[in-house]
């Protein structure tokens, strides 16, 4: 799997930890910033990550910055993108279960380990049926 990774200024140290992480679970991680500890806005990053995934070459991506809300946020304005702002397991494996999520993002500003959280995001499938009305529903709001 490829998989985008980015942060803004202050997640620069988790997305180091993330990038080895998707690594060593035999995945493919690009890095889409930042690249160093200068201030930078996270939407320029969100962007960066989201067009790789929209444009099709990259099947999710994982975002940071210091809560994760911003990089959220930012996120879900690109079309097809369906960012999880998850601070544990269970909410990886849903967002992947049932929103078929294909961002997860992260708060460098954490008390947990992310690992998990990473590796449970990059292992669920999504699961259909009763919830592709919902996700057909979420699309359609893209187009207002």
């Amino acid at each position: 799997m490829k998989v985008a990774v980015g942060s803004d200024h202050r997640g620069l140290v988790l997305k180091d930890e993330i990038i080895r992480l998707v690594a060593d679970m035999g995945h493919e991680a690009q890095d889409c910033g930042a690249y160093g500890t200068q201030s930078v806005d996270y939407p320029d990053i969100a962007q960066a990550v989201g067009k790789q995934i929209a444009g099709g070459g990259f099947e999710c991506g994982i975002l940071i910055c210091s809560t994760g809300i911003g990089m959220s946020i930012a996120a879900n304005k690109i079309n097809g993108i369906r960012a999880a702002l998850c601070c544990d397991a269970f909410m990886a494996e849903r967002a992947r279960l049932h929103n078929d999520a294909n961002v997860l993002c992260l708060g460098a500003a954490r008390t947990v380990d992310v690992s998990e959280i990473v590796k449970v995001f990059l292992t669920t499938g999504y699961e259909g049926g009763r919830h592709q009305q919902r996700l057909d529903k979420i699309k359609e709001l893209e187009n207002h």
